[in-house]
């Protein structure tokens, strides 16, 4: 939700329907087919669950009412095509109402590995299955409530809590640690450094330290946060989380753990 985009969303027809040229479709396929392979193994039983719910097609671009029909029937949600970008009011006010914006546009070429904006391949490949997941759906439509009501301040601890689950969150499971976050699960660079990379530490989730650590949009994340369960996130979300908020402001930010090259986004 950076200010300007070098991409555009397409837009339906009366029918709702996208077309995309065919050109859009083979990146859709690279990408889902690279994706779906990498990810053996490495995405949590949640995650591929839902993959299996929804039934994603391969050789396309799904259509969002494809999609809508199956969160409906699992938890309720559904996804509403936006604008390559959109304000955080709007952000906000769309989760809070159990509805996950999907900008209709997918990443270039050029941009395969990794893509700052969150393009369709990275909304629906990466969010969408665990939104049939209850706690995790639960805990999405949460967040969106409490960013309705929060300040411009509070606004940014709570894109920390957002970034370091809903992201780039990781689980702990019996067979040992697995990927729940979209941003890893959408980028093929990051699927691999977040579970095998030496360099990246991985903390067990505490809400206050994750309220408290800046992140940077623009590079492989150097911190992850690991939960237990992927019920820990309901508990979390009926929480009280603003008051934990008030506490990180309290606290301070902990030290970056990487270059500071501009401002930072968390």
């Amino acid at each position: 939700m950076s200010k300007t985009s070098k991409y555009q969303a397409r837009e339906p027809d009366a029918h709702g329907d996208v077309h995309y040229p065919e050109s859009e479709h083979a990146i859709w396929r690279t990408l889902y087919v690279n994706q779906k392979t990498l990810i053996q193994n490495r995405a949590c039983q949640e995650y591929q669950d839902g993959v299996a719910l929804l039934k994603l097609p391969e050789q396309r671009i799904p259509q969002l009412h494809e999609v809508n029909a199956v969160l409906a029937a699992t938890t309720g949600w559904q996804t509403e095509g936006v604008p390559a970008l959109i304000s955080f009011d709007k952000f906000f006010a769309l989760l809070a109402a159990r509805k996950f914006p999907v900008a209709t546009f997918i990443r270039s070429v050029q941009e395969m590995e990794y893509l700052q904006e969150p393009d369709i391949f990275h909304e629906i490949f990466g969010h969408c299955p665990l939104l049939t997941h209850p706690s995790f759906a639960h805990f999405t439509q949460r967040y969106g409530q409490l960013g309705v009501e929060a300040s411009k301040e509070d606004r940014v601890f709570l894109a920390r809590l957002y970034w370091f689950t809903v992201e780039f969150g990781l689980l702990n499971t019996a067979q040992g640690l697995r990927i729940y976050g979209g941003g890893i699960l959408s980028s093929p660079g990051e699927t691999q450094y977040a579970l095998d990379d030496e360099r990246a530490e991985r903390r067990p989730f505490d809400l206050i330290d994750v309220l408290r650590t800046p992140y940077r949009i623009d590079i492989m994340q150097p911190v992850y946060y690991v939960l237990e369960s992927m019920e820990q996130l309901f508990d979390i979300a009926d929480s009280d989380i603003m008051a934990k908020v008030n506490e990180a402001k309290k606290l301070g930010l902990f030290a970056p753990s990487f270059p500071v090259k501009e401002k930072l986004t968390g």
